[in-house]
């Protein structure tokens, strides 16, 4: 009996059905990953009454989407081929809300395609919730008028330069606010730097940090992301809403936040706690989680940043001792030149007086130092004492870290690359402070060689007066029946005499950073009694140089022939000088004359 058995030729055709269906799979898997990222809908195909939605956050991580009408286009709004979308939120939430700061960078869907970001918000005190939105093309690739760096905005100037020119108040289309979330920072901190910081256009927030997560990184259209620019026991960070994520590459805000151009910022991702509604501000309250990369760029339509490792911060180690308490903090702070320095000094401050160790009404001596790749570390040391003004105490100290800051980042040398700054405050109970109210010599006249005694007068806060004494020696050379100055003064005053204008960053300076650190370590200290001996020979400033007793025959010939406004010439020379170290500042400043005989 014949048994039936499998036709060879059913075996071949079930191999290439197979065949076919798996070359069918992998023609498919290209067309799965492209339906992930959404079709774009070009600006000319936007009509008004379109209807369409748009994605954000308002607590926790949850996207939430709320409907949007067109109202129509706003050609050529924020700059020649920069148009803008007006759009009228429509929900429950939009419409008790209004436009929220840190809803900026929404993604914006038209007709369920892609249109643009969340930008712009218009009027305040509204009635409804009108919005601008970023076109996508512009987002996602700027045209180059956008690329190039802008000057930063002005906190309320499109609003006052709308008004002066006659429009209603709080009638303008302006940037929606991005939060500047402080965590850890007190409003009595904030409020000293209020004037440096309200030029930024941010909207400063109270918020918290949460612990980084592996999750973080996995960003998507609607969640909440920005820049970090202070992080460790306290932080200063941006939110935002990210409008499109392309392979490593994410988009989000739809307007700068600063206007700084392509930039090395750490970019964190950040959590929604609630939304607060307000008739003047609504804001999203924040919790900023771990660095989730890179932000590269901060221009007119878009923020846009890298996912993957993020760039190296500035290191703020910061140490305050009063009496048999320590207590130790550490930041970290981003590099840049224009927001270091009030970064660094509103930091400092804040560490220092939002410090159980901190208080009222003590000196605070500072020494530090700040460590500069390739070159000598910025050696820091001064004293402040209390004063009578409600001005916090430690405030002169974070002005002198940005002083100090200020002159490193805006030097036309080289860029100022920081490895760390290291700060020490030692409080010492009560007020000390010194006024110089005379001073004399024990005899007013001297030969060359022989060494003068200067005795003065100081008085400090409160107390008996006290005197001081010191020696300077004359030098050999000078002449007989001449008459030498000594100028007994503080540290700043005897900077000013001995270097003219270079100390005030007038007229001659240095000729590189490592030049430009010389001086600021010979600055001399403010908690000491100076006393100067001038001769009358000029002396030859030349960048960080200090050439004394200089011919005047000599001076129109120097070799190099230094370039117009290097070289300064002061009408007497620095011969010697001698400092006594009092624990407190010195102010004040007495001139005498010394006969040479």
């Amino acid at each position: 009996m014949l048994t039936a058995g499998a036709h060879p030729s059913n075996g071949w055709l079930a191999c290439w059905f197979a065949l076919f269906a798996f070359f069918a799979e992998l023609c498919l898997i290209p067309s799965t990953l492209n339906a992930q990222q959404p079709e774009i809908l070009p600006l000319s195909q936007v009509k008004p009454g379109m209807q369409g939605y748009a994605y954000t956050i308002f607590t926790g991580d949850k996207i939430e989407k709320f409907d949007l009408e067109v109202l129509g286009v706003l050609a050529n709004f924020l700059g020649p081929k920069q148009s803008i979308i007006l759009v009228q939120l429509k929900g429950p939430k939009v419409e008790h809300t209004g436009v929220v700061a840190g809803m900026s960078g929404s993604p914006v869907y038209l007709e369920g395609k892609l249109a643009g970001a969340l930008s712009l918000k218009l009027g305040i005190f509204t009635k409804e919730p009108i919005a601008g939105v970023t076109p996508i093309q512009d987002v996602l690739h700027p045209p180059p008028s956008a690329i190039a760096e802008l000057p930063m905005p002005q906190f309320g100037a499109a609003s006052e330069t709308f008004a002066s020119a006659g429009f209603p108040s709080g009638s303008a289309l302006e940037l929606i606010e991005t939060p500047l979330v402080f965590s850890g920072f007190a409003p009595a901190a904030l409020q000293q730097f209020a004037k440096q910081i309200q030029g930024y256009g941010l909207v400063a927030t109270q918020g918290g940090t949460a612990a980084p997560s592996p999750q973080d990184a996995h960003l998507v259209a609607g969640d909440m992301a920005g820049m970090v620019l202070v992080q460790g026991d306290a932080s200063i960070n941006s939110a935002c809403t990210v409008t499109a994520v392309e392979g490593d590459r994410v988009f989000l805000c739809g307007h700068p936040f600063l206007s700084l151009g392509d930039v090395q910022l750490p970019m964190a991702r950040s959590h929604v706690v609630t939304t607060l509604s307000s008739d003047l501000a609504s804001t999203k309250i924040v919790n900023v989680a771990g660095s989730i990369g890179t932000i590269t760029g901060d221009h007119l339509t878009a923020v846009t940043g890298k996912l993957g490792r993020p760039p190296a911060m500035i290191p703020l180690d910061l140490s305050l001792r009063a009496l048999n308490s320590e207590k130790n903090l550490h930041f970290e702070i981003i590099n840049h030149p224009k927001l270091t320095p009030l970064l660094v000094g509103l930091t400092t401050f804040n560490g220092l007086t939002q410090n159980p160790v901190y208080g009222e009404g003590t000196t605070l001596h500072l020494t530090g130092e700040i460590r500069l790749q390739g070159h000598p570390a910025v050696e820091i040391e001064n004293t402040f004492a209390p004063i009578d003004s409600l001005t916090p105490d430690g405030f002169p100290i974070a002005l002198t870290m940005q002083g100090v800051f200020t002159r490193l980042f805006s030097n036309t040398f080289e860029p100022a690359k920081v490895d760390g700054i290291s700060l020490r405050v030692d409080s010492v109970p009560g007020r000390k402070s010194f006024t110089i109210e005379s001073a004399w010599l024990e005899n007013g006249e001297a030969a060359p060689g022989e060494t003068v005694r200067v005795r003065a007068l100081l008085r400090p806060y409160r107390g008996a007066p006290q005197i001081q004494e010191t020696t300077v020696r004359v030098p050999d050379q000078v002449s007989r029946g001449s008459t030498l100055r000594l100028l007994v003064t503080d540290g700043e005053m005897l900077n000013r005499a001995s270097r003219g204008f270079a100390f005030a960053g007038v007229g001659g300076g240095p000729a590189g950073l490592d030049q430009l650190i010389s001086l600021l370590n010979r600055e001399r200290r403010n908690d000491r009694l100076y006393v100067g001996l001038f001769v009358p020979a000029p002396t030859l400033l030349w960048d960080d140089k200090e050439l004394p007793n200089i011919p005047l025959s000599q001076i129109g010939i120097v070799d190099g022939r230094p370039g117009p406004g290097s070289v300064q010439v002061l009408r007497e020379s620095l011969a010697n000088e001698a400092s006594i170290p009092l624990g407190g500042p010195v102010s004040g400043i007495i001139s005498l004359n010394l006969q040479i005989r």
